[in-house]
């Protein structure tokens, strides 16, 4: 037999491919795993393998820095450029978002749409617009915050962080897609569907515990006299979508439309002058001051005059426009010390139009029903009230001023609010604060299997998807000379003057018909408020005041230092009771709707900005009264913001393992060679 000559391969060599073949495999899990952690974790700060995870079901909102907030300080001659700048970044954002509910079908068959096509073309945008600015502070010979260059990016956050309840239906009777789009009913010239609001963010007023703190006293020197003005309803109907305070020279400056009382000059392009010779719809001619505020509207497929124009339907602001009842508007005093004159043009924004994006620090809205606003007061939900009792929307403005500017770069911190106990700090100067109180008769929406129909909700920049928490007021102070100080001198010495008042006891109209002191005239005939009845099945106030949520949550009034945005009155006029809101109730989370079902996500409650604009001159003032309580709060997971994939530590473990496999393979076969080497030696 012939002998085979062939070698085979000897045992050392078989151990050589053995041990490259480790390597070689370890190495490429190693490779394979950091590619996909670097294109998961997304250069862009966006959550990259969420995205897979839950973008692909559609995006809610879009969640970008706010950098108007940042520039506390703008020189004076780069303000005009800067303001417009800043105009300019609102609306970008205004137009990612229009993509982002408009093209579902999009995301729905690439993960990475969102990210490409809408997040990635937006931080350009918005980094040549941060550059600008820039350019703008260094023209006017003074250096940019050096943190703007990162607040180009922003992030989309995914429906089912946003307590995405398809509710309402379409003017076909159909019911609207899941992915974050509500339509409320109505389709608005052809725009998007409506975002929001959705069941979660409704609450039945007679199922929240109270939450309202009880007001501290007065000190010897307080002023406890109030003023009155009456200016009417807009029954004359002047709107716009401008904000000549955030935005002049801006033409739909605020994405939203605007009822405006008062002053009937007021649009992006007024001037002092202008507003200084302008009609005032104000019984006393003295006030010029413009009042403005983001309309209310019931989504119920009404077509507007606005269905079909920016500001109005094709940024989702549809449905019918409600007038208020009564809008009332009173001044009031300090508990500590006296008042001094608003100076002539002073500009004050109270509350924020972003804070569902922004966070609750700004916040300052406050939603009740008549019969119910000294035992319970809600900032991020809409009360669905009683049969009988009407819907209230209540502000307490700024009352601690600089002494020295009518505004600032961020419109926030030449005001502040008072402190717990009453007083101005830093060396600001307390003024007579603005309240207003606006009533609205709303058709109740209902809640079925966790779904809206006919919600309503304020105006707003698109991307806040119409929360409760983002409403908000606007003030120039355009009172005359004389007159301001006849309100100061009423106010100090402890009086009840202006429209109807007569110096004396009156209240404006003398109306005071749902309990809470009726406060300034409406400058049209009175409309007397009724009381609901004290009876289980109505929710009046023995009901209200005795009411547990009627899920397994537990509500706590809140804690007894109040958030300072009213000072130690608790924010009430002298006489009335109940007419302003009290500034650190709990978020409207705290009270229980059954029928809203599904939770988590409605609070808001997603941190704060990075510099609170009134904490500097009054301290105590950022402790938000936003607050969900811990239960609400642990559901949210800080709603607004994706979670990124850097959870856990086993979760960390889970997303590093295949990393760890292959470099223990490298080592494995590195060892192999070392003895092969040896033994072959």
């Amino acid at each position: 037999m012939r002998r085979n000559t062939r070698r085979r391969p000897m045992g050392a060599q078989r151990a050589t491919f053995a041990a490259a073949a480790l390597i070689l495999g370890g190495g490429g899990l190693v490779a394979v795993n950091v590619y996909a952690s670097a294109t998961e974790s997304g250069s862009d700060g966006a959550p990259g393998q969420q995205a897979n995870q839950t973008w692909s079901s559609g995006a809610a909102t879009i969640d970008c820095p706010d950098v108007g907030s940042q520039l506390a300080e703008v020189p004076q001659q780069a303000r005009e450029a800067v303001d417009k700048e800043l105009a300019l970044l609102d609306q970008q954002v205004s137009e990612a978002y229009a993509r982002l509910t408009s093209e579902q079908q999009a995301q729905a068959q690439d993960a990475n749409f969102i990210q490409n096509a809408i997040l990635a073309p937006l931080k350009e945008k918005r980094g040549a617009a941060i550059d600008r600015i820039k350019t703008d502070f260094k023209d006017a010979g003074a250096e940019a915050p050096n943190s703007l260059d990162a607040l180009a990016t922003c992030k989309a956050v995914p429906a089912d962080q946003t307590q995405n309840n398809a509710g309402g239906q379409n003017d076909n009777g159909q019911q609207q897609n899941n992915n974050g789009n509500q339509n409320g009913g109505q389709q608005g010239g052809g725009a998007s569907g409506v975002s929001g609001p959705v069941a979660a963010d409704f609450v039945d007023i007679t199922t929240v515990q109270p939450n309202v703190p009880q007001k501290p006293g007065n000190g010897g020197n307080a002023s406890t006299g109030t003023f009155t003005s009456s200016c009417g309803v807009n029954a004359n109907k002047k709107f716009n979508t401008d904000n000549v305070i955030v935005a002049p020279g801006v033409t739909n400056g605020a994405h939203h439309l605007h009822d405006y009382v008062g002053n009937q000059s007021n649009d992006a392009f007024a001037t002092n002058d202008d507003l200084a010779k302008a009609a005032t719809t104000c019984q006393n001619q003295g006030d010029k001051s413009t009042y403005y505020w983001p309309v209310l509207r019931v989504q119920d497929g009404t077509q507007e005059f606005d269905a079909d124009k920016n500001g109005g339907g094709l940024e989702g602001n549809v449905g019918k426009v409600l007038q208020a009842k009564q809008a009332q508007i009173e001044f009031i005093g300090n508990p500590q010390s006296k008042v001094v004159e608003m100076p002539t043009f002073l500009r004050i924004i109270t509350g924020d139009a972003k804070a569902f994006t922004n966070g609750p620090a700004n916040a300052n809205a406050h939603w009740s029903c008549t019969g119910f606003e000294d035992k319970v007061q809600l900032t991020d939900k809409y009360p669905i009230c009683p049969q009988g009792s009407s819907v209230v929307r209540s502000f307490a403005f700024q009352s601690c001023w600089d002494g020295q500017n009518i505004d600032s770069a961020n419109h926030r911190t030449h005001v502040a609010f008072a402190g717990a106990d009453g007083n101005c700090s830093g060396g600001f100067k307390a003024i007579p604060q603005l309240t207003m109180r606006l009533i609205y008769d709303v058709p109740a929406p209902t809640l079925e299997n966790g779904q809206v129909k006919n919600p309503y909700a304020v105006d707003g920049f698109p991307e806040q998807v119409h929360k409760a928490i983002t409403d908000h007021d606007d003030f120039i102070n355009v009172f005359d000379a004389s007159l301001m100080r006849e309100m100061v001198d009423c106010i100090n010495a402890g009086r009840q003057c202006g429209d109807g008042a007569g110096g004396g006891a009156g209240n404006g109209n003398g109306n005071a018909g749902d309990g809470n002191g009726g406060g300034a005239g409406t400058g049209e005939p009175s409309q007397e408020e009724p009381t609901p009845s004290p009876d289980a099945s109505s929710g009046g106030d023995d009901a209200t005041a005795s009411a547990t949520p009627t899920d397994t949550q537990t509500t706590q009034p809140p804690a007894s230092t109040p958030r300072t945005t009213e000072p130690a009155n608790g924010g009430q006029a002298t006489g009335n009771s109940g007419v302003v809101p009290k500034a650190d109730t709990k978020p409207s989370a705290a009270g229980s709707d059954a029928a809203a079902a599904p939770r988590g996500g409605s609070n808001d409650d997603h941190g704060t900005d990075a510099t609170h604009p009134e904490q500097t001159p009054a301290t105590g003032e950022d402790a938000p009264s936003t607050q969900a309580t811990a239960q609400d709060t642990s559901q949210s997971q800080s709603q607004t913001e994706p979670q990124a994939v850097t959870g856990d530590l086993a979760n960390t473990g889970t997303t590093l393992w295949p990393a760890a496999g292959g470099g223990v393979l490298v080592i494995a076969g590195l060892v192999l060679l070392v003895r092969i080497r040896r033994t072959s030696v």
